[in-house]
C-alpha cells in the first residue's frame, strides 16, 4: 500500500526506509575485518586446496580397502563353503566304505588264509600314547 503526503497543492509519494532503524552503526575496524575475511590471500588457498586433495586421497584409498575387504570376505565365505562341503563328501565317502566293510569276511580271511590267530596273554603289551591312539615302535619293548 502507498502512502501520500499532500503539501500544498501537489501530493508526493512516500518513501520509506525500513531497514534504517533496525541497522546499527559499524565501526571501521568491523568494516576493515569484513573486506579482509572476504578476500582470500595465495596462502590460504593453497591450504585449502592441499586439504582438499589430501581429504581426496584418504576418502579415495579408504574406499579402495572396503572394496578389498569385501571381496576378500567373499572369498573367504566361498573358501569356507567349499570346505564344508568337501567334509560332508568326505564323511559320506567314508560311512559308504566303513559300511561295505564286513568284519567277519576279514576275520575269516586272516584266520584260514593268513593263519593268523588271536595273540596269548604273555604276548600282548600295554603302552600309553599321549598324542593318539598310533604307537611307533623304534626299540624292542621290554619283557617283564
Amino acid at each position: 500500500m502507498k502512502e501520500y503526503i499532500v503539501e500544498g497543492n501537489t501530493v508526493r509519494e512516500i518513501e520509506r526506509d525500513y531497514s534504517a532503524p533496525f541497522k546499527k552503526p559499524v565501526s571501521e575496524t568491523v568494516k576493515k575485518n569484513r573486506e579482509k575475511a572476504a578476500h582470500m590471500n595465495l596462502g590460504y588457498v593453497a591450504f585449502l586446496l592441499v586439504m582438499a586433495i589430501v581429504l581426496f586421497v584418504g576418502c579415495t584409498a579408504y574406499i579402495n580397502l572396503r572394496n578389498e575387504i569385501t571381496e576378500k570376505q567373499k572369498t573367504v565365505e566361498g573358501l569356507q563353503s567349499k570346505v564344508a562341503s568337501l567334509k560332508l563328501e568326505n564323511d559320506e565317502e567314508y560311512d559308504r566304505i566303513i559300511g561295505n566293510v564286513d568284519m567277519e569276511e576279514i576275520k575269516k580271511i586272516a584266520m584260514n588264509e593268513l593263519h593268523m590267530k588271536y595273540p596269548d596273554s604273555g604276548q600282548v603289551a600295554v603302552t600309553e600314547s599321549k598324542d593318539s591312539d598310533y604307537v611307533r615302535q623304534y626299540k624292542d619293548i621290554p619283557v617283564e
